[in-house]
């Protein structure tokens, strides 16, 4: 699952890209390692790994993690080809969710594109490129399934029923992740993204301000939050000049820097947190004395899908889970006080995995 950072030129999207870049070489509590010049895989930290721990002591820990990745900057016209723009919504199109930075800081030394600070007028700017690209290819795949439908094509016609809402909003430069359902509705969900639509992406806006908001935002972030709570997407204050500052310092002239600033933790653990929410994932985990690991799956998935994550042979061959809590290792120390308490329970491949079970799985192939 990817995540793309996209933005107007001068917002400070290199910057914090960079800052991850930078953490990953600083900080092992945030590994991050670069695997193609513009892509970069983020940990999301986690403190159940740590609980666990206290049990199950392992040779070591790995958290789960997102994959993130730079896009070119976005001009005008984008849309029709200007710039970069071909590249720039290529890449987006190939991405899970979209990280917006957005500038909220007044910086004389750094020239906007625009004449002067405005994030909403920035937003506009950017989602009116990608509302008028998702137009033009609405446009092509309602005629291509207007002419299936002609001849009775069921799945045309469904189509059609999802697409023709899809193209008024579009028309009247809204997203498509506006459509009712698109939020909660996993056939409406399912269909938009089978149409490879870029305003459907869940969004997440990343507020990037000046050192002095880092801690409390300001006039121009809380704009940005209200804009995103009206069209049911999420937001984040990050300031990227201090989470490049804070990669360069040791862990604890880290956590003393954070704290002068009204800060517990850096803007990139935050930042990891959400765009897991944001893409729909969840952690289940795994111990043992070699390692204990978080591992990602689908929110809502079943035990045998969750089970595919580690090797698809587990899926495959899938005879049951062994789970239980976090809490209650916590609480009966051992699996063996877990087991005479009956607290390890055995699930089968009906069984929907929650968030934070820890898992054993039984297979045969």
């Amino acid at each position: 699952m990817q995540a793309g950072i996209v933005g107007l030129p001068n917002v400070g999207k290199s910057t914090i890209f960079n800052a991850l870049t930078a953490a990953g070489a600083a900080s092992a509590n945030y590994p991050f390692c670069t695997i193609e010049p513009n892509v970069g895989v983020l940990a999301v930290p986690d403190p159940r790994l740590e609980r666990i721990k206290k049990y199950i002591p392992p040779e070591k820990l790995i958290p789960a993690a997102v994959e993130i990745l730079d896009i070119a900057g976005l001009v005008r016209g984008a849309s029709k080809g200007e710039g970069l723009g071909n590249q720039f919504l290529g890449n987006i199109r190939s991405t899970d969710a979209v990280l917006h930075v957005v500038r909220c800081f007044e910086n004389p030394d750094v020239i906007h594109v625009d004449g002067a600070v405005d994030p909403i007028r920035d937003i506009d700017t950017i989602e009116t490129e990608l509302c008028l690209s998702d137009l033009d290819s609405v446009q092509k795949q309602i005629d291509r399934h207007q002419k299936k439908a002609k001849g009775g094509d069921k799945e045309a016609l469904a189509k059609l029923d999802l697409l023709q809402p899809v193209l008024k909003l579009l028309e009247d430069g809204k997203p498509a992740r506006l459509l009712p359902g698109a939020l909660t509705d996993d056939a409406i969900k399912k269909g938009l993204r089978e149409s490879g639509l870029l305003t459907s992406k869940p969004m997440l806006y990343l507020c990037n301000v000046d050192e002095k908001s880092a801690a409390t935002g300001n006039e121009w972030s809380r704009a940005v939050e209200a804009r995103a709570a009206s069209e049911g997407a999420a937001s984040l204050v990050i300031c990227g000049q201090v989470e490049a500052e804070v990669s360069e310092l040791d862990a604890a002239d880290r956590m003393a820097f954070l704290s002068d600033l009204g800060l517990t933790e850096p803007g990139l653990a935050r930042l990891a947190r959400s765009a897991y929410k944001l893409l729909g994932l969840q952690t289940y985990f795994t111990a043992g004395e070699k390692e204990i690991r978080a591992w990602t799956f689908r929110e809502g998935a079943k035990a045998p899908e969750a089970a595919g994550v580690i090797h698809t042979d587990f899926e495959r061959g899938f005879i049951r889970a062994e789970v239980y809590t976090v809490e209650d290792l916590e609480q009966y120390k051992t699996e063996a006080g877990l087991k005479n308490a009956g607290k390890l329970r055995v699930e089968g491949k009906e069984y929907v995995v929650q968030d934070g079970d820890i898992m054993h799985f039984r297979f045969n192939v």
